[in-house]
C-alpha cells in the first residue's frame, strides 16, 4: 500500500542566472568607451583645424607688386617728393610762419629807435601797447625774434623821440610838447607816479599807432 502522503519528487532547484545583467553592463561600458573615443577624436580634429586656420599666409612675399598701392591717403600725400625728409616736412610750418611776418624797416616807421629788454610776463601785444605800436609793426621790426625770453630778449622799438628833462619839465608839460597824453607818456616809461627828475631821459611814444 502506498503511503498516504506520497513523497514529493526531487524538484530541480531553479538557478538564478546573472548573465543578462552582466551582458547589459558590458554593453553599457562598450557604449561609454565608444563615446569617449569618439569625443577624443572629434576634439583632436577640431584642435588641428584651429591650428591650420590660425596660420596666416603672407601672399606678399613671393608676389611682385603691380601698379600703385591702394591707400586711404589723399593724392597730395602720395605725390610727396622722395627727396623730402620728415625733418624738412616738419620745418615747413615754421618757414611759412616766418613768411607771414614781413620785416618792417625803421625808416618806414620813423622816429628814433630804442632797445627794450623783455621782462617776465611781457608779450608782443603788451609791449606794442606800451609804446603805442601796432602788433604787426613790432613783430616786423623784430622778424628774426620769433619768441620772447625774460631778461634775455632785446627788442627794437621805434618811438617818436627821447626827451631829456630840463628845468620845469614836468610830465604834463613834456607830454604837451609832443602831442601825447600824460598817461601815454607814463605808460611808455613804466611810471606809476607823476614825477620826473632833471637830466632824466623820457621815451616819447607816437601820438597815433604806427
Amino acid at each position: 500500500m502506498e503511503d498516504e502522503f506520497p513523497k514529493k519528487r526531487n524538484v530541480r532547484p531553479t538557478e538564478k542566472s546573472n548573465l543578462p545583467i552582466v551582458t547589459l553592463l558590458v554593453l553599457v561600458l562598450l557604449v561609454l568607451a565608444m563615446l569617449y573615443v569618439g569625443y577624443e577624436y572629434i576634439s583632436d580634429s577640431s584642435s588641428n583645424s584651429e591650428e591650420l586656420t590660425s596660420v596666416v599666409v603672407d601672399s606678399t612675399l613671393d608676389e611682385p607688386s603691380v601698379g600703385e598701392p591702394i591707400t586711404d591717403e589723399p593724392a597730395e600725400a602720395l605725390e610727396t617728393p622722395a627727396t623730402e625728409t620728415p625733418a624738412a616736412a616738419k620745418d615747413k610750418p615754421k618757414e611759412a610762419e616766418k613768411e607771414t611776418t614781413p620785416s618792417v624797416s625803421a625808416s618806414s616807421v620813423g622816429g628814433e629807435q630804442i632797445t627794450h629788454t623783455v621782462k617776465g610776463g611781457e608779450t608782443f601785444s603788451s609791449i606794442a601797447s606800451r609804446y603805442n605800436l601796432k602788433l604787426e609793426t613790432l613783430k616786423g621790426l623784430n622778424a628774426s625774434t620769433p619768441e620772447l625770453k625774460s631778461d634775455v630778449t632785446r627788442l627794437k622799438i621805434q618811438v617818436q623821440a627821447v626827451h631829456t628833462v630840463g628845468p620845469g619839465d614836468v610830465l604834463r608839460v613834456v607830454a604837451g610838447k609832443y602831442g601825447v597824453t600824460k598817461e601815454a607818456l607814463m605808460k611808455a616809461n613804466g611810471r606809476t607816479k607823476d614825477f620826473s627828475e632833471r637830466g632824466e631821459k623820457l621815451i616819447i611814444p607816437f601820438a597815433s599807432r604806427k
